[in-house]
């Protein structure tokens, strides 16, 4: 190690040191510790203009000195020490250094000796509020914590609105302790006051929008009990539409008939229709370029248009989707779809042109069904095989999830099953039934760890032969959101000549620990198994291991890893890089 190198080092060490030498004013408070010392301390800080060009006004520090003991007695009562014993004195070891002493001995803490809690008014019998005074946190022979006594008074108050009672106050809260005794009585009534129920919506600046489909946001109706969280609800619908740069709901409780509160919601629309080009990488597809152009409100009837143009190095073509929102709920709709695409991977090649018609509905808050009929005319070579498909495609999904932050979650679940099938009489060249589940799972862990685990298995009951299907219903392993040291679509079962030519059947595993660093990193170590089969009894698991770099961003994660294929005599390493949230 240089001498310079042992030099900035001890610096680095001392520096604490020399900062405190260098202040011309030293506290020193003996007799407390704890959060008790910390709120001490910072009751004791220097006022602002005392020491000037490290020069002390000493008469002003005389003066703080006397008053220390009052700060000292305030500080230490939140604590449970209401009758302390404070000295303070002052010592100038050396000219122009002053160190202000304070030894406090906090003696014994004041304990309850009763609790009186009474409930008066409309809501005196609800059983929310009879069940926080049950559990009010300080109770006979406790220590008297000034924080846990606001925050019970709090959250008591705070409980009465929550269930529409908007004047609730309290007429009596006291902490009576008498002079010299150790001792405390605690004495709370509230008042609960008459129940709000909410009264009329009405929306101001989303001209435009017709009245139900703005309806749809609203989480509560006419007639129900008051809520603020209903209120936050609402505004989080309608920022979560992407249709309003603005909103603002806001209570009209001073207009209030009968106890019954009007909504206003004011809000200020984006432009209508949008043309966004954007770029991007991703390993399993290459560079890639899009244009995306959507109209929020086509027909002046909250109607959804948006079509996206892509070309990607293995993967293009046109996306879009019309979708009729339900006056039902927010999720509930019916949408038509039109895909144009065309995929030339190592595996096989494809054009494809599919028409679908949706109906979904929304079963509770994360739940979702959907009803389908899609049509599509697909022309594919595969292995040595050059043909074509029509299909007839009716099914139903079903998908379930719930995160606790769809950015950086830590913690949810998801699951979705798709139930399909087709026949010749349907008017389509091949007849199938299949069934497609997957699922997501996350769990937080001590030290700042998570465990994700994904897994999705599929299956297919074919009435024709295999090379009738095209490669869009088959199924592949491999690649990014796959087994991990594979190329995309790279895994499942070959033909005589050794080319991949897919399976009927999927079986696919992943397991990540991921460690969060600082406040917007993440390092995470995987293992993925799977592969397409034909015959479960001659499945070869393909298997990949590895280590992720994460960087989260407010548009979701920029995922990078580095896989190795295991139980391959090459062991090939696979870079794969994917943007957003994805298990």
């Amino acid at each position: 190690m240089t001498r310079v190198t042992l030099l900035a080092l001890l610096l680095i060490l001392a520096w604490p040191a020399l900062l405190r030498a260098a202040d011309p004013v030293e506290l020193e408070v003996t007799g407390i510790g704890g959060d008790a010392l910390k709120n001490v301390r910072q009751a004791l800080a220097l006022p602002y203009g005392m020491v000037r060009e490290h020069t002390v006004n000493r008469l002003w520090l005389d003066r703080f000195a006397v008053e220390s003991a009052g700060k000292v007695k305030t500080a230490l009562e939140p604590f449970g020490y209401y009758h302390p014993r404070i000295v303070t004195s002052i010592e100038e070891p050396a000219r122009g250094r002053f160190v202000l002493r304070v030894a406090v001995d906090p003696g014994p803490p004041v304990l309850v000796e009763a609790v009186d809690i009474a409930l008066t008014g409309a809501g005196a019998g609800e059983r929310g509020l009879k069940e926080l005074v049950a559990a009010f946190p300080l109770r006979r022979g406790s220590l008297l914590l000034q924080q846990e006594y606001e925050a019970a008074k709090a959250r008591l108050k705070a409980r009465a609105q929550e269930l529409g009672y908007l004047d609730a106050d309290f007429t009596r809260h006291a902490l009576r302790i008498a002079p010299g005794e150790r001792s405390a009585r605690i004495e709370i009534t509230l008042e609960t006051g008459d129940r709000y129920f909410f009264g009329a919506v009405r929306f101001e600046g989303a001209t435009g929008y017709p009245d139900p489909y703005l309806r749809r946001f609203i989480a509560f109706k006419a007639g129900d009990v008051f809520s603020y969280g209903k209120l936050g609800e609402t505004q989080l619908n309608l920022a979560n539409s992407e249709r309003f740069r603005e909103i603002l709901v806001t209570p009209e409780k001073e207009a209030a008939q009968d106890h019954r509160v009007p909504v206003l919601v004011k809000v200020r629309p984006v432009p209508r229709r949008t043309i966004r080009p954007g770029v991007g990488f991703g390993t399993d597809t290459g560079p890639r370029f899009t244009v995306r152009f959507r109209d929020l409100n086509l027909f002046h009837a909250g109607n959804d248009l948006d079509v996206t143009l892509y070309a990607a190095q293995l993967l293009q073509g046109l996306a879009s989707r019309y979708t009729i929102p339900s006056s039902r709920d927010l999720k509930s709709s019916t949408s038509v779809q039109l895909n144009l695409q065309q995929e030339d991977i190592t595996a096989y090649t494809s054009r494809l042109v599919a028409v679908e018609l949706d109906r979904n509905r929304s079963f509770g808050r994360g739940e979702l069904g959907t009803v389908y009929l899609r049509v599509q005319q697909e022309n594919f070579t595969i292995g040595n095989q050059n043909s074509g498909s029509r299909l007839v495609l009716p099914g139903i999904r079903f998908s379930t999830d719930h995160f606790d932050n769809l950015i950086r979650p830590t913690r949810g679940y998801r699951f979705a099953l798709d139930l399909r099938g087709t026949h010749t009489f349907l008017g389509s060249t091949v007849g199938l039934a299949q069934a497609i589940a997957e699922t997501n799972l996350m769990l937080p862990l001590p030290w700042r760890l998570s465990l994700h685990m994904r897994g999705k298995a599929a299956g297919t009951l074919l009435a024709d032969p295999l090379s009738d299907v095209p490669p869009s219903i088959r199924f592949f392993a491999g690649g990014d959101q796959s087994v991990r040291g594979y190329s995309y679509q790279s895994l499942g079962p070959r033909d005589a000549t050794g080319q991949v030519v897919g399976g009927r059947d999927l079986l696919v595993g992943s397991i990540e620990l991921e460690r969060a660093l600082f406040e917007k990193w993440g390092v995470s170590a995987f293992f993925d198994v799977g592969n397409a089969y034909n015959d479960l009894s001659t499945m070869t698991l393909a298997q990949g291991a590895g280590v992720g770099v994460h960087y989260y961003t407010p548009v979701g994660g920029i995922n990078l890893y580095l896989a190795r294929r295991i139980n391959e005599p090459t062991g090939h390493y696979y870079i794969h890089l994917t943007v957003g949230f994805q298990l």
